[in-house]
């Protein structure tokens, strides 16, 4: 049975399918809008950095074929075939997306879904409504992302402007249309896909389409050809055509200067045809008419100055008036082709910009987490006091614990003054400059000192667990158990080390921040018989030992409490 996904939930393939051969199915509708299903093969920066992987109507492959445009089939508006185990090793992220091709908003859309299909069944589906969006003009429906492993994520996020922002958003450039060359008679026309050859149907195949639209559509089955679907229209912002040839499409652009750059001699004019090339007099430079001196002005006289709003010879620039440096020239320290005032400031501050990378918990750096309320539709539980800054509609109450959590908080060390962050817009975290580390949970748990914690989603379940032990102050140590779907941020005063749970692996108490909720935690004490016989100790009486399964793990900091 296919899992329902909300907008913001993750989960590895593995935990869906254990195939690589998937069929990826878009359904999204309007009256009178056409939409551009495309998708795009992003590197580690998360930019489209080879555009060999945009894969649209007019590109319907990669080049080894691991990302292919099949059409619409199956009840499905456009569909893809997603290999994973055959994308190169540069490609992390495949982000489909949705356009509108002309006027039109997304809050017109119907109910549509993005959903996952392997081995002729439907494994994972995310669907979403026009609600969710206002003016939207295109939305980035759903991600396969490599972390460790290949992970989808349902994104529902919009933009306003369309394929050009999405292609400005991945780094991309939109290419300027041309005016259409005259083709033979009966050619087939540049911006149609290719013709389907009568090769065999693609081994994970296709399901027959539903007699009924409204019923759930059924997966695809092995075996059954795709049908052919009609050439779309290219958008208005149209990327570049697939290259035929791999190796000039990989040879880098070049971008020649519209005026020569300064030092340079343009070739001479060609002599009349028929007569030899006229070498140029003693004293002439190159390509200058017989008997004009250099730098002078056609039809000025020798010695005669440059008089304000004469012609410039065609490709020369204009005389500067006197005292003036030449365009082009540096002026007042300003460098060479950098408006002034301008340049020096964004160059500064464009290492602290926001960065936006579609999902809902973002590290801006080191210290600073973002958090996206409109995704996944969920609030946020943050430590009080701890937002910095926020956009967009966002309330914040207060979250109690009630009568018996302050009760168990007080009693074990263990209580949270919290805050609930809903609506919609960004919520930006941090506190004291502690380093932040967003931890992603499948369904599975983690203990936190409270301490440590510094938000996490609401869906997530948390509860205070007791580690029994002797040769302890209170003769127990506490923690928060968080279980469940969701992200906990995690702050650590400096850079943490994950280390593997073994037999021989202790820490200390009061530097360890988390671990597995799976592991066995026992206490060991340092204490010895003899030891107030000796004046001082190590100071290192109370450790605890960690016992598990491969895979287990501890989370220490390199500060004690």
């Amino acid at each position: 049975m296919a899992r329902e996904f909300q907008r913001g939930h993750k989960a590895k393939i593995s935990d869906l399918t254990p195939g690589t051969d998937l069929y990826v199915g878009v359904q999204i509708a309007a009256p009178g809008l056409t939409f551009d299903i495309s998708c795009f093969g992003l590197d580690a920066n998360e930019q489209l950095s080879d555009d060999r992987y945009f894969i649209f109507f007019n590109q319907p492959k990669s080049p080894e074929e691991s990302i292919q445009l099949l059409g619409a089939q199956s009840g499905d508006t456009e569909s893809f075939r997603v290999t994973l185990d055959r994308i190169p090793a540069n490609i992390h992220r495949l982000s489909f997306t949705a356009t509108i091709d002309g006027a039109g908003q997304m809050s017109q859309i119907g109910p549509g879904y993005i959903r996952i299909v392997a081995g002729g069944e439907e494994v994972v589906r995310y669907a979403f409504t026009g609600s969710e969006f206002t003016t939207e003009r295109a939305v980035m429906l759903g991600d396969f992302y490599l972390k460790d492993v290949w992970r989808f994520a349902a994104v529902g996020q919009g933009f306003d402007g369309g394929l050009e922002a999405l292609l400005k958003n991945f780094g991309g450039e939109v290419a300027e249309e041309q005016p259409a060359a005259q083709e033979p008679q009966g050619a087939a026309p540049t911006f149609a896909p290719p013709p389907q050859a009568s090769a065999p149907a693609p081994a994970f195949g296709a399901p027959a389409a539903p007699a009924a639209p409204q019923a759930p559509q059924p997966a695809p089955a092995f075996g059954a050809p795709a049908p052919q679907a009609p050439a779309p229209h290219a958008p208005a912002a149209q990327a570049p055509a697939a290259p035929q040839n791999p190796q000039m499409h990989a040879a880098p652009t070049m971008a020649a200067p519209m005026t020569p750059p300064a030092g340079t001699v343009p070739p001479p004019a060609p002599s009349p045809y028929g007569q030899p090339p006229q070498q140029p007099q003693f004293g002439q430079v190159p390509g200058q008419p017989p008997g004009q001196m250099p730098g002078q002005i056609p039809g000025q006289a020798p010695g005669q100055m440059p008089q304000p709003g004469m012609p410039s010879p065609y490709g020369q620039q204009a005389p500067a008036p006197y005292g003036q440096q030449p365009p082009g020239m540096p002026q007042g320290g300003v460098p060479q082709g950098a408006p002034q005032g301008g340049a020096g400031l964004q160059a500064a501050l464009q290492p602290y910009r926001e960065t936006a990378t579609g999902q809902r918990w973002t590290p801006q750096n080191q210290q600073l987490m973002r958090v996206d309320l409109t995704m996944g539709g969920t609030p946020v539980l943050a430590r009080q006091g701890s937002m910095v800054m926020y956009q967009g509609k966002v309330d914040f109450g207060y979250k109690g614990a009630g009568f018996a959590g302050r009760v168990v908080g007080n009693a074990t060390g263990q209580e949270m003054q919290l805050m609930r962050c809903s609506g919609r817009g960004q919520v930006f975290l941090a506190e004291e400059g502690a380093h932040l580390h967003s931890i992603e949970l499948q369904g599975d748990g983690i203990c936190v000192s409270a301490e440590n914690v510094l938000a996490f989603d609401e869906s997530l379940q948390h509860e205070v667990r007791r580690i029994e032990g002797h040769g302890i102050p209170g003769g127990a140590l506490f923690t928060m158990m968080f279980q469940g779907t969701g992200t906990v941020v995690v702050k650590t005063h400096g850079i943490p080390v994950v280390l593997p749970v073994t037999p021989t692996t202790f820490a200390d108490c009061n530097a360890v921040v988390a671990w597995s909720a799976a592991s066995q935690v026992i206490l060991s004490s340092q204490v010895r018989l003899r030891r107030n016989a000796y004046p001082g100790h190590s100071g290192e009486t109370v450790n605890l030992q960690f016992r598990g399964a491969p895979g287990n793990f501890i989370v220490v900091q390199p500060y004690e409490v």
